[in-house]
């Protein structure tokens, strides 16, 4: 048997299990040993209910006594009673009822982990729980029982913990021989056991210290071999020839002596950052993060304006019409000084303006072009193009980026994200890219005061931005869009648009904007906003991103529980623009425990990046920027939010690599180039290994 060994050729494997595990990606000996469990089942820290303190965190074995639905304010939950024979408890879910009532049957044995809380008894809410079968007694089994992610196909298949263990364990016993792809001197330096051990210890460990070791391998190297495509990323790129802008320019001192204001330490820090990357004849490939307001845009501005001063032709994308709009309008009003031509190209323009424009980018008459997906069609030809720069970044797809890359010759590429990114995120979605961040806020601005208020609350908010009107100032009101529910969430907003204009605010302007609305109706609504014609702007949360009126100090963000932290953070940045003292509202309505822990984060900090690392413990690295969706490499075992020691590692240990053997061709790297080119084969594209 080796790790090659066809699954069917295990005790107990014919055609019907054999198909079910094929449908899970498990072909061979190699892809079930790599198949860890969820996590594993301590009995040497089983606690009986009796001894239960409100509070504690417990593993506990359990038989169900009796379940059933019930119907509360908050709708129907679904409860268990389970009892270990010292005592009861009740499992509650809130979420899922459908789904979890059809897990049950009395007398169902249960391996239960969670928080305990008292509710005239003992009680876990949302619990994580393992059913454990009849001939699987936890207690006999040895002290660290590992528990596999089985899906209701792979049990249909017949296929259950027990049987999954003996599969495994007839791997193990056949001493199947595990090759090491690390050398001695690596293991030491990073204390790490080698793989054989690691991946027997993962399914079967004597002890927790044991299954600590294991588990602490197997992240380095899941972390490791994202880290050699991140490398090998970041050397491809460096073999790639680009034009190197030298020179100043006559545009950069013109536009940065006719400023208004003083830069921060932090903008003249990146713009050197930068401009010591487009001296090189290697392509920048540059990261700029900043907080919102922190004003990454007058940075990019000003690395246009050295761009355009060497001959080379600038492109700025962003992912909407707003906010291509409004960067066109900050760069207009700096470029007009220096007297450079600056144009807009978006997908709804009319045929008569769009073809000058396109022309100018042919011939090289227009230098900077701003615009949304309408620069990467196929008419759009660039003279020159020099520097790409691409807006909120993680809206765009890998492939719409290359496609604007691919209409210059090897041009300099940066993006930037007002959404502050942790950094073990930045680390694994990045580590390709050099980073500069904007970590000083200007000194005129003032941290916007954030409250969280009942609905009960709300009159009195309404006083007060009628007060805040009377003084010239400027509200928005944003409700949520939530998509499985668009259509009675839209209602929401326009049925508030209605009441708040007629009986709430009768003698003020109120506006009402959408993203069902065409880019024409909602430019029109947002330019009488910014010239304040309108007092009042009852919006969906298409100005979490874009809108910029300094007028505007005070946002009241309805429903605020079901945004998440990122999203709340951007939408407070909206306002806070001037140098007027500003106020986000924050109207819970139903609160879970995670939504309360949010809005007690918004309430106590300004600070992007403490706001991002508490996002990201809190919904995990899938659901940060979409990332879940985005077919991006999925760990099996590593986690990016805590692995933060072992990622630094990994990533040191990777990047020396391709330093010393840009090609992995030195015989002792043999098991990593195996090891890569067969987890990496799909995400190779702009990486060439000879």
């Amino acid at each position: 048997m080796d790790l090659d060994t066809p699954i069917s050729q295990l005790s107990g494997v014919g055609s019907r299990r054999e198909t079910v595990l094929n449908e899970h990606g498990l072909y061979t000996i190699y892809d079930l040993l790599y198949y860890f469990p969820r996590r594993h089942l301590d009995r040497t820290t089983i606690l009986p209910i009796r001894n239960f303190s409100k509070g504690d965190v417990v593993t506990l074995i359990g038989s169900v006594e009796t379940f059933g639905e019930k119907s509360t304010r908050r709708g129907k939950i679904f409860q268990a009673i389970v009892s270990d024979g010292t005592g009861l408890l009740t499992l509650t879910w809130f979420n899922g009822v459908r789904y979890i009532k059809k897990l049950f049957k009395v007398g169902d044995k249960l391996a239960i982990h969670g928080k305990v809380d008292y509710y005239g008894g003992f009680t876990i809410t949302h619990p994580e729980f393992d059913k454990i079968e009849k001939d699987d007694d936890p207690v006999s089994t040895g002290k660290v029982i590992p528990l596999y992610p089985l899906t209701q196909e792979i049990k249909s298949g017949g296929i259950d913990q027990r049987i999954l263990r003996n599969m495994v364990k007839e791997i193990l016993d056949s001493r199947i021989k595990i090759p090491e792809i690390f050398n001695e001197t690596t293991l030491d330096t990073f204390d790490l056991i080698s793989l054989d051990t690691a991946l027997k210890k993962i399914h079967f460990s004597d002890g927790i210290g044991e299954l600590t070791q294991a588990i602490r391998r197997l992240k380095f190297d899941e972390h490791f071999f994202l880290q050699l495509l991140m490398a090998l990323r970041k050397r491809s790129l460096q073999h790639s020839d680009s034009s190197p802008l030298i020179d100043i320019g006559p545009y950069f001192k013109l536009i940065s002596d006719a400023l208004e204001f003083e830069l921060t330490n932090a903008q003249k820090r990146v713009v050197k950052e930068i401009h010591e990357d487009l001296k090189n004849s290697v392509p920048m490939n540059r990261l700029l993060q900043g907080d919102v307001g922190s004003g990454k845009t007058i940075v990019s501005i000003l690395v246009t304006a050295l761009a355009a001063g060497n001959h080379a032709q600038v492109a700025i994308m962003a992912p909407t019409e707003i906010l291509a709009t409004q960067h066109f309008h900050s760069f207009s009003a700096q470029f007009e000084k220096a007297n450079i031509p600056c144009a807009l190209l978006v997908g709804n323009m009319k045929k008569s303006e769009r073809m000058p424009i396109l022309s100018g980018l042919e011939n090289g008459k227009i230098p900077v072009i701003i615009g949304t997906h309408a620069l990467i069609q196929d008419d759009v030809v660039f003279n020159k193009l020099g520097l790409v720069i691409i807006d909120e970044q993680h809206r765009f797809g890998v492939n719409q980026r290359a496609t604007l890359l691919s209409k210059g010759n090897h041009p300099h590429f940066l993006a930037m994200t007002a959404t502050p990114i942790p950094r073990t995120l930045s680390i694994t979605y990045h580590g390709d890219m050099d980073c500069s961040i904007i970590d000083e806020m200007p000194a005129n601005r003032i941290p916007v005061v954030t409250k969280v208020v009942e609905p009960e609350r709300l009159p009195k908010v309404y006083k007060f931005i009628i007060e805040e009107v009377t003084n010239g100032h400027q509200c928005m009101i944003i409700y949520p869009l939530v998509e499985e529910s668009e259509k009675s969430d839209l209602s929401a907003a326009v049925e508030a648009h209605k009441e708040l204009d007629e009986t709430i605010f009768p003698k003020l302007m109120v506006g009402l904007i959408h993203g069902r609305m065409k880019a024409e109706e909602k430019d029109i609504i947002m330019d009488q906003f910014s010239k304040n014609k309108i007092n009042i702007l009852i919006s969906t949360t298409v100005v979490e991103v874009g809108v910029d009126i300094p007028n505007a100090t005070v946002m009241l963000v309805e429903h605020a529980d079901r945004f998440g932290l990122t999203q709340l953070h951007q939408l407070r940045g909206r306002v806070g623009r001037g140098a007027e003292k500003s106020y986000c509202v924050l109207v819970k309505r139903n609160v879970t425990d995670t939504s309360r822990t949010r809005l007690h984060i918004m309430e106590d900090t300004n600070d992007g990046f403490v706001i991002a690392d508490e996002d990201l413990k809190l919904r995990g690295p899938g659901e940060f920027f979409g990332l879940k969706q985005s077919g991006f490499f999925k760990y099996k075992i590593a986690n990016m939010v805590t692995d933060g020691a072992i990622i630094r590692d990994a990533r040191k240990v990777a990047f020396d690599l391709v330093e010393k053997d840009p090609n992995l061709k030195h015989e002792k790297n043999k098991g990593i180039r195996t090891t890569f080119l067969k987890e990496y084969a799909g995400r190779m594209d702009d990486v060439k290994l000879s």
